[in-house]
């Protein structure tokens, strides 16, 4: 059914386990940041709410207000977080994927950001390729989605669910199409990107089922962490006075995201990275699937003029290309 070992998998992210920690560490940070600021916001709340005879509705505002806030500085940082853990990451798991080991006297998290830095000079670069990256994969979900469409035998709610869950498969495509530019020692991240598109598109059906199997059972992981701490969240906020039920939900969500983000998305995403340079392993890229992706996507041709000029030598990506590529195919 699927085409990834699983020993094979745990064994690796077993090998990678000081970065399994450090992003622990990392994310399970960002949820104690929500968690905190939240509560200190609805503490706020409380006392300007009080005095004007509303503490409840004070509580409500100001615990949003924090959550906002925490929202606001993470998305601020989002892309050094990518450069930083995902990337990172990426990079040691290649290496233990090719049975290449890690220099002795360094640590994972030190050897994984010399990597990356090697690799992406600079953090808005590998933003850029990765934003650009996630805007071809969306052809995939409007190729699927119309074909869906036009079956009258599937009715249309069953539909919608299919294409979310093949949208949210392609959450680990892209750090996949990473992972390609890394093990390859290139020194053109915007053409070996362009190189893994096509590879992805050409093998579709075989990247399609993995990505879609390793997305639910994902998902089905993610709903058990959130019931698990769903109830020890309610009772603290209730010792804390808050018993609304709004509030322990939202921290529950942002808990069980950590968790994911920390432990559970490194083992679909390393799976996947196994089935790609599995299948992918002497092939070319099939140039009647590049003109279709020319054809349906203008990112991909934006993702073709910017590895022309990197290999003319214009490396440079400033603030106005960086907002031209987040913008919607």
């Amino acid at each position: 059914m699927v085409d990834f070992k699983l020993g094979h998998v745990m064994s690796t992210l077993w090998k990678t386990k000081e970065f399994v920690l450090f992003r622990f560490l990392i994310y399970m940070g960002i949820t104690v940041a929500y968690i905190a600021v939240t509560g200190t916001g609805g503490g706020i709340g409380y006392l300007v709410g009080k005095v004007g005879n509303n503490p409840e509705s004070g509580v409500f505002y100001g615990m949003a207000g924090g959550f906002a806030l925490v929202s606001g500085v993470l998305y601020f940082f989002r892309e050094y977080l990518l450069y930083l853990v995902k990337a990172g990451h990426i990079a040691v798991i290649v290496k233990h994927l090719d049975n290449e080991p890690i220099p002795e006297g360094k640590s994972q998290v030190k050897y994984a950001q010399e990597i990356v830095k090697e690799r992406f000079a600079e953090s808005s670069i590998l933003f850029g390729v990765d934003q650009l990256i996630k805007g071809v994969l969306k052809v995939f979900t409007r190729i699927f989605s119309g074909v869906m469409m036009f079956l009258p035998i599937i009715p249309k709610p069953l539909v919608s669910f299919i294409n979310a869950v093949i949208n949210m498969s392609l959450t680990y495509v892209d750090e996949v199409i990473l992972a390609y530019y890394i093990r390859n020692n290139s020194t053109n991240p915007w053409e070996d990107s362009r190189k893994a598109l096509v590879l992805y598109a050409q093998n579709y059906k075989t990247f399609l089922k993995n990505a879609v199997f390793l997305t639910v059972l994902t998902w089905i992981m993610s709903l058990i962490v959130l019931i698990v701490v769903f109830a020890p969240l309610a009772g603290l906020m209730s010792f804390g006075g808050y018993e609304g039920g709004f509030w322990p939900f939202a921290l529950a969500v942002v808990t069980a995201w950590g968790i994911k983000a920390a432990l559970i998305d490194p083992f679909a995403m390393t799976a996947l990275m196994q089935v790609f340079f599995k299948v992918t392993e002497g092939q070319e890229p099939n140039p009647e699937w590049e003109a279709k992706l020319e054809r349906g996507s203008k990112k991909f041709v934006q993702l073709k003029e910017k590895a022309f000029n990197w290999a003319q030598g214009k490396k440079e990506v400033d603030e106005t290309t960086a907002k031209k590529i987040t913008q919607t195919d």
